[in-house]
């Protein structure tokens, strides 16, 4: 079984359903027991519980980092 999903603050993620707002990209504001979203189009901050996140996570895009090489 593998471990928990290695996600940190900044990342974009893609979860199974759209917020009812139409958005579907999603910022990691907070890590731990709970990981805290907030919603790329309105705005609005959702907190879902690791196991319910990682259930619902579809894609996860991590920001490029700054004067990495291409």
């Amino acid at each position: 079984m593998p471990g928990p999903v290695a996600v940190a603050q900044g990342d974009v993620v893609i979860l199974r359903k759209q917020h009812p707002c139409g958005g579907a990209s999603w910022s990691v504001t907070r890590t731990g027991a709970d990981i805290g979203l907030l919603c790329g189009t309105c705005g609005r901050r959702i907190m879902l519980d690791r196991e319910e996140f990682e259930r619902r996570l579809v894609r996860l895009d991590r920001p490029s980092e700054p004067g990495a090489a291409c």
